[in-house]
């Protein structure tokens, strides 16, 4: 265009360009204007959205303190607050990147409105030259997927495509031949449609976090087993009685399903069950053994939401049998120094009013063995011998009466056998000789847990081609060890391949507090 001449020419050419310029200006402000009541918008939208799911949130707190309801709603009030805190975070994440733009681009003025809402230089600096928008972009995919896995699979499904938080690739361009999220979100925009925009992700968060809220509400509710048959049902407090004694029992109603098929798992007292018959499980057993029988077991059972209810049992019965027994079960015979365990009973009476005595009480201890429960003992006896045990039952007027018993026999604890590296004797490496601190003493072959201590014994050896070494006598009532005769080790300290080891008059104690000397002797031929 030439440029004119005369000055009024000149004059209304500027005109025309300044007011184009304003009215281009007008036009940007209506934009900016729009992008501000957007913003202001949806953040009235997210106080809607946060008040319903609050709603439901609250909803299931109150139920998971429920005493009635406690258990079955818990694991979903966790997921809740697990829920609700993701979210809460990533709702502050996204006004400090609102922050972050608005201070990039000049900050706010006196009566707090954004000093530069035109200004695009910010957004692109921070978000597509700086990645910024990498950032935001893979934290709306992670809590995408958390909150998708914090429903059911089947729930899962259902939210996924209407879930609003998301990531949607934008549209291929000239200026944006890839594709690129930042630059096709971010890129050259202005300062207050930026805020609109992650406006617009939190309202996203709120969105999907309160469907996912309200899924978790409605499963707490759908795990209710359905009951269709009520039975009355009499539990006694016990399934053996005296005739006079007082028999109580708890009657009660109980519902169950008669379609469902519940599953009973036993975790102890032996028997077997049969599959459910109209919502009820039979189980069954053959009685033995004596004394007070315990079953226990958990029975799992699908509820309507497709999880699983689990609730543990545990009942009673008594063993009885026809007269008074005692059962020793270990061996048939007392050993001196250890427990003895034994097991009684006593047809016709409760085990709890049935105990067992020595007929002489000199040199006899009787023990209850509260572990293994009712009915059994521990016996420890002191001397060798034939011994009288009584089984004892308390009666109506609450005297004590002899209802059976055995004789027992009383023995020591067999010697053990001595050996010196798990050796009895015979050839042996020098070199394994010389690190040996003792010899020991074990009982084989013998059903009780004993040990015994060697306290003392004699060393000697004959070197080949040298002078005969020994005796040595050592002797410590806490363990005797070679390291207790300074000439034991330095003959132990010399031995060679071809020297003979002689390790005689070894003396042990065991559970019965005697000092024995075994017969024989450990002889060794090193090579």
């Amino acid at each position: 265009m030439s440029i004119p001449k005369e000055p009024r020419q000149i004059m209304i050419n500027l005109m025309y360009l300044v007011l184009t310029a304003l009215l281009a200006l007008n036009v940007s402000n209506e934009i900016l204007n729009a992008f501000k009541v957007l913003a202001k918008g949806i953040g009235d939208s997210n106080e809607a959205i946060n008040f319903k799911t609050t709603e439901a949130y609250n909803n299931i707190v109150s139920n998971s303190k429920d005493k009635t309801q406690a258990d079955k709603v818990m694991p979903f009030k966790l997921k809740a607050d697990a829920v609700v805190a993701k979210s809460d975070e990533m709702i502050a994440y996204l006004e400090n990147w609102k922050k972050r733009i608005i201070a990039d681009a000049g900050g706010y003025n006196d009566d707090s409105t954004i000093k530069a809402e035109g200004n695009i230089d910010a957004t692109t600096d921070l978000l597509v030259e700086k990645k910024g928008g990498d950032t935001v972009k893979s934290k709306i995919v992670a809590l995408r997927d958390f909150l998708l896995q914090s429903v059911t699979e089947k729930d899962a499904k259902e939210l996924a495509p209407l879930m609003p938080l998301n990531v949607t690739k934008p549209p291929k361009s000239d200026h944006n031949p890839t594709g690129d999220w930042n630059i096709g979100y971010f890129e050259h925009m202005p300062t207050v449609a930026a805020i609109a925009m992650f406006s617009k992700f939190q309202n996203d968060v709120r969105s999907s976090e309160s469907q996912v809220i309200t899924k978790l509400s409605e499963e707490a509710h759908v795990t209710e087993i359905k009951f269709d048959t009520v039975a009355a049902v009499a539990v006694p407090t016990t399934s053996y009685a005296l005739v006079g004694q007082k028999i109580e029992a708890s009657i009660l109603l109980a519902a169950f399903n008669k379609s469902t098929k519940p599953t009973v798992i036993l975790q102890g007292g032996g028997g077997s069950v049969k599959p459910a018959v109209n919502g009820v499980v039979p189980w069954e057993t053959v009685a033995s053994g004596t004394g007070l029988q315990t079953v226990k077991g958990v029975v799992e059972l699908a509820t309507e939401g497709g999880g699983k209810q689990s609730k543990s049992f545990s009942f009673s019965y008594m063993v009885g049998s026809t007269g008074a027994s005692m059962q020793l079960d270990k061996m048939n015979v007392f050993y001196i120094g250890v427990d003895n365990p034994i097991t009684v009973a006593a047809a016709g009476y409760s085990i709890e009013d049935v105990s067992v005595e020595p007929e002489v009480a000199t040199g006899v201890t009787t023990k209850e063995d509260a572990a293994a429960g009712k009915g059994h003992y521990n016996i420890t006896v002191e001397k060798e011998g034939p011994l009288q045990m009584n089984i004892k039952a308390k009666t109506q007027d609450g005297t004590k009466k002899i209802v059976g018993g055995l004789k027992v026999r009383v023995k020591s604890i067999p010697n053990p056998i001595a050996s010196l590296a798990d050796k009895y004797g015979g050839p042996m490496s020098a070199s394994l000789f010389r690190v040996q601190i003792a010899p020991a003493a074990k009982l084989l072959n013998f059903d009780f847990d004993t040990r015994f201590l060697v306290v003392g014994f004699s060393f000697s050896m004959q070197p080949k081609g040298r002078d005969y070494q020994g005796p040595f006598t050592v002797y410590n009532p806490s363990g005797a060890r070679f390291t207790d005769k300074d000439d034991i080790k330095k003959a132990m300290a010399s031995a060679k391949i071809g020297d003979k080891v002689f390790i005689e008059d070894i003396k042990v104690i065991g559970p019965d507090h005697k000092v024995r000397t075994l017969p024989g002797s450990l002889t060794f031929t090193l090579n």
